[in-house]
C-alpha cells in the first residue's frame, strides 16, 4: 500500500493537483483504497478505462473535486449511471457530509458498489434502478451525471421530472456544444437552461472539461 501511495502523490505532484479534501489521512486513505479495489476488481467486470494513478488523478479526481465544490453542506444528491463509482462514490469519501444516492441499472455493477462502500466504510445509499425511475419517488438537492448521454437524452430521460432532479450537474467535454446544438434542433431546450458552472483545464491534455447546470425553466 505505500507504493500505491507514492505513485498517488507522484500523479498528484505531476498535475500539480492542489486538493484541501485530501489533507485528510482518512479520507486520502480511502481514495486510495478505493483505487486499489476498483482496478482488482476490474480485471473480471469492466467497471472503468482509467487504470493507473495518472488517468485516474487527471480525469476521475480532477472531474469530482471540481463537482464536488459546486455542492452544499449536507446536500441529498443523486449520481446517476456510477459504473464504478466515479463520480458518486468518490463524492462520497471526499464529502462525507453529503447524502450521496447511487444510481446503477446494471445488477453486477450495483453489487460491486456495494461491496467497494461497506469495504470502505463509506455510507451511501445503491439503488439498482434507472435514475427516472428512482426520480418518480424521491427528490434530490443535486442531480449528477457524467458520461451517461448526451444533452438531448437527459432532457428525455428527466422529461417531467425536474422538480425531483434539483440541480442537474453534468460534467462533459468541449463537445457538449455539439450536443447542445443537437437538443435545440429536436426542441428539447425550449424550457431549459443551459449555464457552466465550472470550466477548467483536463491535466496532460490541451482541452478543457466543463460542469454544465441544467435548469427547468418552462
Amino acid at each position: 500500500m505505500t507504493k500505491a501511495l507514492n505513485e498517488f502523490q507522484q500523479a498528484l505532484d505531476t498535475y500539480k493537483v492542489e486538493a484541501p479534501e485530501l489533507e485528510s489521512d482518512e479520507i486520502r486513505d480511502r481514495v486510495q483504497q478505493y483505487c486499489v479495489l476498483l482496478w482488482h476488481k476490474n480485471q473480471s467486470i469492466n467497471l472503468t478505462r482509467h487504470t493507473d494513478w495518472e488517468k485516474f488523478v487527471s480525469r476521475d479526481l480532477v472531474d469530482t473535486l471540481q463537482l464536488s465544490r459546486l455542492i452544499g453542506e449536507g446536500k441529498e444528491v443523486l449520481d446517476v449511471g456510477t459504473g464504478g463509482g466515479v463520480p458518486g462514490l468518490l463524492l462520497a469519501i471526499l464529502r462525507p457530509d453529503l447524502e450521496v444516492n447511487l444510481a446503477e441499472s446494471v445488477g453486477k455493477k450495483a453489487v460491486v458498489l456495494a461491496e467497494f462502500a461497506e469495504a470502505l466504510s463509506v455510507h451511501v445509499q445503491i439503488y439498482n434502478e434507472r435514475a427516472e425511475n428512482i426520480l418518480t419517488d424521491f427528490r434530490f438537492d443535486v442531480t449528477t451525471a457524467r458520461a451517461v448521454g448526451s444533452i438531448a437524452k437527459m432532457c428525455r430521460w428527466f422529461e417531467n421530472r425536474w422538480s425531483y432532479v434539483g440541480r442537474l450537474l453534468a460534467i462533459k467535454g468541449p463537445g457538449w456544444v455539439n450536443e447542445q446544438e443537437e437538443a435545440a434542433v429536436s426542441g428539447l431546450l425550449d424550457d431549459m437552461e443551459i449555464e457552466i458552472a465550472s470550466q477548467y483545464p483536463t491535466p496532460g491534455t490541451e482541452w478543457e472539461s466543463f460542469i454544465l447546470e441544467m435548469k427547468y425553466v418552462g
